[in-house]
């Protein structure tokens, strides 16, 4: 190897100096918008297949109707729920999944979240995994956002960034691209909080599925896919 011959960078380090130039590019981003860690988990089953803009009209609506809670969500009329969530789209299976898990909340654990996102990660992990509706990247931002656990969150936007950065191959299972950065980051709630939310923001403002603004992006120098 000649002495000019740059050696690719650690993946740890890598990703860390990824999230400080995104940082320091858009700022803290103090994510996840909600009054109450209850709030948190309506609006991750909300948000599943549609935008947060529709998420926010639905939980106003539930305000409006104080029924953000555990308790006012199970005994709420199914159809009176359906309408009030109407706004986030497939309101009939969102409906469905807030009232049995508010159900389960109350019945098996007297309302509190934090007793049920208690215990070894991997066992809160796969009790959410076990209701309805709750797939990982729902499961992973009751976790880290409701509850304040360690449980990196994975979504399209993390897959479209760093499969164009060269950091995934693509196709790659979820629990795969999951372990690649919970193996390589340090252990640390705020961090993964941050870096979710900054990944979120570099999609929606840059690295767009279609017609990206590689012109924009602080960090296209890294992209191969960069125009």
């Amino acid at each position: 190897m000649s002495p000019t011959t740059t050696m690719p960078k650690p993946l740890e380090t890598e990703l860390l100096c990824l999230y400080r130039t995104l940082l320091d590019h858009f700022g803290p981003l103090n994510w996840w918008p909600a009054d109450s860690p209850f709030e948190v988990v309506i609006g991750a089953i909300l948000t599943q297949n549609t935008a947060w803009t529709n998420v926010e009209r639905a939980i106003d609506n539930l305000k409006e109707e104080q029924t953000l809670s555990p308790e006012r969500l199970s005994k709420i009329p199914i159809d009176q729920l359906e309408e009030l969530i109407k706004p986030s789209g497939f309101f009939r299976q969102k409906a469905n999944r807030l009232q049995s898990l508010s159900r389960y909340l109350v019945t098996e654990w007297q309302s509190n979240l934090n007793d049920f996102c208690s215990g070894p990660l991997d066992e809160a992990r796969n009790r959410l995994l076990a209701r309805p509706g709750i797939g990982p990247e729902t499961a992973d931002s009751i976790l880290l956002y409701a509850a304040g656990r360690p449980s990196f969150v994975v979504d399209a936007y993390t897959r479209r960034i760093f499969e164009r950065i060269g950091v995934l191959c693509g196709g790659e299972a979820y629990a795969e691209v999951r372990q690649i950065f919970m193996q390589a980051l340090p252990e640390d709630v705020a961090l993964y909080n941050e870096y979710h939310a900054l990944i979120v923001q570099l999609a929606k403002a840059c690295c767009r599925k279609r017609k990206p603004l590689c012109n924009k992006c602080p960090i296209c120098k890294l992209c191969r896919f960069a125009t």
